[in-house]
């Protein structure tokens, strides 16, 4: 007769939660306890900082706020029903002051133990030594024999990190991560491979649960899962949207591993009661989870980034700017995916140089996407200035402020309507117009939040192809059209920008990859292309300075992840 191995029912939670909303994220954890018990789950895993969420920056700095969060997690605990062991993310402090990005351990109505994260992340969007400690005890969960090392995000990225050597792994059957992992494109391929060779490389089951949800220009992507000591994938979820993972995790019986072995200088072993594994109800056969293409993985994400930025921030509706052009058709798009078609309200504002061909697919987008259509034409307001300006400044007055001027009136009634309707507004410019500083301060800059901040130009028209393969809604002379501003008679980008072919490479490898000039030349990229960018990057910082947050796709977006200075004379030709 075979034997049967017991099984671990375990139950990752991702939620989607709001840095420093203390009682809505605890409102989400009894969620989360609820679902798990009602299929009988014996461990329960939450995100890393699942009641402040992530990141809290200087919320931490606050003693009020580390209070009421340890205030929170003790009000949870009796919560956490009988039978089950529940992992929850909180910010813990000792007695000297100390504070640290933790991980509870509650069992039987009590908080059992606390894991302190070992490795803090300082680099990109991480800035976790401003404010953390790192822990110095490698946390072991002993369900019985049973033992599941507890890791939180960077503690399994980092290499001789605290689950390397014997010492981390401690005899452990079960690795737990519980993370706060942001996405950029390529990140979750990334990812799995790193936990497919930990798996492999410590002989031991992970699962890795991930918070799921937009906060200001960082998006978690979820993507749960769980993965065999063999290193196949036996469970994930869905990305982008909340969900819970329920896994049936075999325990097979190692010899050489024992809770004993884990009783040794380095290693907090924190008992828990025994899972009973007792008549509990079968799990339905879960439904496949589909792979994502890259342009849907990266919509998916600005849609999320999106919602989640206009809900938490408590607007209820937005409006943009709608030029004809593909930068304001996709961030329409993919506002009326985001929030509803109802809540959203373009506004086309012709000026005489504005072509019947744009204003024309302007309209035809609002009428397909069915959004709310404004008309403001702005040529009496564009002579207002004009007489104003010359009379003071005569001749000078050039043709760079007269183009600004049309981008600075628009920015004023778009900024008077979110005045007075209470709407956001969306920005719509790409990563390639901000990199170069091809953008009118106070003009197309002007509003609370940029959709493609992070998009270059020729991933802007990637996604659009994309979302019309989904439903036809961008007119296809949007995509044919040369980019043009429509500032000037006969304005094209390419007359102050290189081709946006040549121009999108050169700015992935100056901005994403931090390659010199000599670098980018070697790579085969024109000298003069290059120079020409370097230099126009370089004097448009204050510009990116003074622009509104957007959903980072990529792995170097400007924001939280590049800090240059403003004041700065470096020159590399």
């Amino acid at each position: 007769m075979a034997v049967v191995n017991p099984t671990l029912r375990i139950a990752l939670v991702q939620p989607n939660l709001t840095v420093g909303d203390l009682h809505g994220n605890a409102e989400r954890v009894l969620e989360g306890l609820a679902r798990a018990q009602a299929v009988a789950a014996d461990l329960t895993v939450f995100p890393e900082l699942t009641l402040s969420g992530y990141p809290p920056e200087d919320l931490l700095l606050k003693p009020q706020f580390r209070k009421d969060n340890a205030r929170t997690l003790r009000q949870l605990a009796p919560y956490v029903p009988h039978g089950m062991t529940a992992l929850i993310g909180f910010v813990d402090e000792d007695k000297k002051g100390h504070v640290y990005n933790a991980l509870a351990v509650i069992a039987g109505g009590v908080i059992r133990g606390v894991y302190h994260k070992m490795c803090l992340p300082n680099y990109g969007v991480f800035d976790e030594r401003r404010y953390f400690t790192p822990g110095k005890t490698v946390g072991v969960l002993a369900l019985g024999e049973l033992l599941i090392a507890l890791s939180i995000c960077e503690d399994i990225w980092r290499e001789n990190g605290p689950l390397d050597h014997d010492r981390g792994i401690a005899g452990a059957q079960i690795i737990v991560n519980a993370s706060a992992s942001p996405y950029h494109a390529g990140k979750r391929r990334e990812r799995e491979d790193l936990l497919k060779h930990r798996a492999r490389q410590h002989r031991a089951a992970i699962c890795y649960v991930n918070l799921v949800g937009g906060q200001d220009e960082l998006i978690f992507d979820g993507s749960s899962q769980i993965w065999s000591s063999a290193g196949r994938k036996l469970a994930q979820v869905h990305a982008f949207e909340e969900d819970l993972l329920v896994h049936d995790l075999e325990i097979r019986p190692q010899a050489n591993r024992r809770a004993g072995g884990s009783n040794r200088s380095g290693i907090r072993l924190i008992r828990c009661p025994k899972p009973q594994n007792e008549a509990r109800p079968k799990l339905g056969r879960r439904k496949r989870v589909p792979e994502l293409s890259r342009c849907e993985e990266i919509y998916k994400a600005l849609v999320l980034g999106t919602r989640d930025y206009v809900r938490k921030n408590r607007f209820k509706a937005v409006c943009l700017g709608l030029s004809g052009g593909i930068d304001s058709a996709l961030t329409a798009a993919i506002a009326a995916d985001a929030l509803g078609a109802d809540q959203v309200n373009a506004v086309v504002m012709p000026s005489p140089f504005s072509s019947k061909g744009t204003m024309h697919d302007a309209e035809a987008l609002a009428k397909n996407l069915g959004i709310g259509l404004l008309r403001f034409p702005i040529e009496s307001l564009m002579k207002e200035y004009e007489q104003s300006l010359t009379s003071t400044i005569g001749h000078d007055y050039s043709a760079l402020a007269r183009e600004n001027v049309q981008a600075r009136i628009r920015g004023n009634l778009l900024m008077a309507l979110s005045n007075s309707y209470g709407w956001l507004l969306l920005t719509t410019g790409n990563k390639s117009e901000m990199a170069t500083g091809y953008c009118t301060l106070y003009g197309d800059m002007a509003g609370g939040f940029a959709v493609l901040k992070d998009v270059p130009k020729t991933l802007v028209y990637e996604l659009s192809e994309y979302r019309n393969s989904v439903g036809c809604v961008i007119p296809r002379t949007v995509l044919t059209r040369a980019p043009s501003a429509e500032l000037a008679k006969g304005q094209k980008d390419a007359d102050s920008l290189p081709p946006y072919e040549v121009l999108d490479p050169i700015i992935k490898g100056y901005v994403e990859e931090d390659r010199s000039y000599s670098d980018l030349v070697r790579a085969g990229h024109r000298a003069d292309a290059v120079r020409r960018t370097i230099r126009l990057v370089d004097g448009s910082e204050y510009k990116r300075r003074q622009g509104p947050p957007g959903v980072r796709i990529t792995p170097r977006a400007f924001g939280k992840d590049r800090r240059i200075p403003i004041t700065n004379r470096y020159a590399q030709f």
